[in-house]
């Protein structure tokens, strides 16, 4: 039965260009999984968008003389090219600026309000002395009064994982600019996540088949809930729709509540652009729809416990009732994928400390799907991991230029030069035999694997045939076999199914040189399609630059097909160029030194 799989990819926000860190925990992967999927014959919807709203975007205006809007669809573009860039293929990748996630913010806010779940109370707030504004939470930082960590956020430390108010904080000091914030009463909405939090627990505890990393922050911040703010003393977001409220000009929907609704505001736009406004319904409700959400680990609880806290809420599904909001009773999320952190020299990507390696800077020297091989191969799937130059290199050469693209080019080469097209296979020997079963049981092993999203395992063992495919052209020196033609072309046509088969496998996590093998297998039309930026309009708005696709073009299916006798072939080029040794060292002119 085919299943219908939401592919839920974090939020970048718009405060600057994306980074290799940031790509590594929330697009590459929900973009593997998602290419996956769809050769797998599932119905897939991938969705996100450009978060534009709070006060980072605010600080990052301030910082070049622009304003929040300006910022905002400034970066928006940057976000978008980066992202078609690395051929990510969202069926939209759109923006929360937009008037239709307005509406679905306050839809579900108000839902939420009328079942109960949304709370007025004062608390204690922080402000910047320098400028009078509300410093949000994840921009303050100090000591957790519950563990000692120094570096603890005023929403949450990441140490202990517990829920914090930014005045719990010991020597509380603004994350921008080090000040030390003045805190002031004010009121603002709550979200009573403790009449949520024995529903939350019930369902967190059947979750048993997620990573451990994110079972073990959720099932800890699930035990301590406290209600959690859903407004801010800003004037750079979603007006709260309620009276007394939705004209105040320093009153605004918190970006964290705005963000996640994200996921369903994209989903239901697609729906409309696509000619079917109730679309998006197949998605999120029914015994046949699937959700999974990809972000980093500093993303973990939004998604474990405040969305789902938000959709029991809105569903009249928490302790106190109520009745299901204008959308009808949502789907929690099937499973959250969370990556750790991709670090340079054992601590965070910080484009203020210049240790940076910018997407698109990467994209122009070496190409996308080097980037997704290292990503997947070597990225920070269960444990944060270093990114070095020299690693990227190594695998770059080795796995990519000599195993994958040797094997592509030595076969193609050697049926063109002795054949001109794909040979007839004759009897088959033992041999050959063991390398074609290998390749068709790859499809259920790494399918398995990528279908749970073990990234690594799945690469790592489509990189395994690979490597079978070349030591069966190595033992079987078909270049010896001229006085034997009829056994050189079943050798010939053996290994050319194993690269058709391997090239299969690769495709998620490689598409745009699997679009090239393919082509030089003599296949014609769309492997693996690519997004594209699209520019929509909105009602009564400006026109924004969007990341859509025709996925449904495509030709990649997730099974060996036959390769087709007498197909012509002409000389192959190299799929990857090696790159300079040296480049190990030191990296290319414009990255960030590293420590050594």
């Amino acid at each position: 039965m085919t299943s219908r799989i939401l592919t839920c990819a974090a939020w970048p926000y718009a405060n600057g260009p994306r980074h290799i860190g940031h790509v590594s925990g929330f697009a590459v992967p929900a973009d593997v999984f998602s290419r996956y999927q769809r050769m797998a014959g599932n119905d897939v919807l991938m969705v996100s968008g450009t978060d534009e709203h709070g006060t980072a975007i605010q600080v990052k205006a301030d910082s070049e003389g622009l304003t929040a809007r300006q910022t905002a669809d400034k970066y928006h573009q940057v976000i978008v090219e980066d992202l078609q860039g690395l051929g990510l293929s969202y069926d939209l990748y759109t923006r929360t600026t937009t008037l239709n996630h307005r509406a679905v913010v306050q839809q579900l806010f108000t839902a939420l309000h009328s079942n109960g779940y949304v709370v007025a109370k004062t608390q204690m707030g922080a402000i910047s002395p320098s400028t009078g504004r509300t410093l949000a939470d994840r921009y303050i930082e100090g000591t957790c009064p519950l563990c000692g960590f120094d570096g603890a956020r005023g929403d949450q430390c990441d140490n202990c994982g517990r829920q914090l108010d930014p005045s719990d904080l010991i020597n509380p000091r603004s994350r921008i600019d080090g000040e030390v914030p003045k805190f002031i009463e004010t009121e603002h909405f709550f979200l009573d996540l403790p009449a949520l939090a024995e529903q939350l627990q019930a369902w967190l505890a059947t979750r048993t088949d997620w990573r451990p990393n994110v079972i073990r922050f959720s099932e800890q911040f699930a035990k301590e809930l406290q209600p959690r703010a859903i407004t801010r003393d800003l004037d750079w977001g979603v007006p709260v729709p309620l009276e007394g409220w939705s004209d105040a000009a320093m009153k605004r929907i918190y970006v964290w509540f705005d963000a996640v609704i994200g996921y369903l505001s994209a989903s239901i736009e697609w729906a409309r652009r696509s000619g079917n406004p109730d679309a998006w319904r197949d998605y999120w409700t029914g015994e046949q729809a699937e959700s999974y959400y990809f972000m980093g680990k500093d993303n973990i609880t939004f998604h474990t416990v405040i969305w789902p806290g938000i959709l029991l809420g809105a569903n009249g599904q928490g302790s106190l009732g109520g009745t299901p909001s204008a959308f009808g009773e949502l789907d929690l999320p099937t499973e959250i994928v969370s990556s750790e952190f991709l670090t340079m020299s054992g601590s965070k990507f910080s484009s203020s400390r210049n240790k940076v390696i910018y997407v698109r800077d990467f994209l122009a020297e070496f190409g996308p799907d080097a980037l997704r091989y290292y990503i997947a191969v070597a990225g920070p799937e269960n444990q944060d991991t270093d990114f070095t130059w020299d690693e990227f290199v190594r695998r770059t050469n080795y796995e990519l230029a000599n195993e994958w693209g040797n094997l592509v080019n030595r076969s193609i080469s050697m049926a063109h030069k002795n054949v001109g097209a794909v040979p007839a296979a004759s009897e088959l020997q033992e041999i050959d035999r063991a390398l074609l079963d290998a390749c068709n049981a790859a499809f259920v092993t790494v399918g398995e694997l990528l279908g749970r999203a073990r990234f690594k395992q799945a690469i790592s063992e489509a990189m395994r045939i690979v490597s079978l495919a070349n030591k069966y052209i190595s033992d079987c020196e078909p270049w010896k076999l001229k006085a034997d033609p009829e056994r050189r072309d079943t050798v010939l046509h053996v290994a050319l199914q194993a690269v058709q088969d391997c090239n299969t496998l690769l495709t998620p996590f490689l598409p745009h040189s699997a679009q090239k093998v393919f082509e030089a297998l003599g296949g014609e039309g769309v492997w693996a399609a690519q997004p594209t930026i699209t520019v929509v309009d909105e009602d009564d708005a400006p026109s924004y630059p969007v990341l859509t696709g025709d996925y449904a073009s495509e030709q990649a299916v997730w099974a060996s097909r036959p390769i087709a006798v007498g197909t012509p072939l002409a000389k192959p080029t190299p799929i990857f160029a090696k790159l300079d040794e040296k480049l190990g060292q030191t990296g290319p002119s414009w990255a960030p030194v590293q420590a050594s």
